[in-house]
């Protein structure tokens, strides 16, 4: 069962998502979308300032 909720935008913002939003394509699924970018965006920035930590705390096989 779902229950529909609004969110309150700026015209300005409704008509960028607006501009987004695929033919056929509903706000709940852009929303979704824009919002599993972001996770991945974040976990990908994630992995990267692991790599350089690992990077910078590694020694170098031709320095043993």
């Amino acid at each position: 069962m779902s229950a529909d909720k609004r969110i309150p935008v700026t015209e300005e913002t409704r008509k960028e998502l607006h501009e987004l939003k695929e033919p056929g394509q509903t706000y709940d699924d852009l929303l979704k979308q824009l919002a599993q970018q972001r996770r991945r965006r974040d976990l990908e920035r994630r992995f990267q300032e692991l790599e350089d930590a690992d990077r910078d705390e590694l020694t170098s096989l031709s320095d043993v």
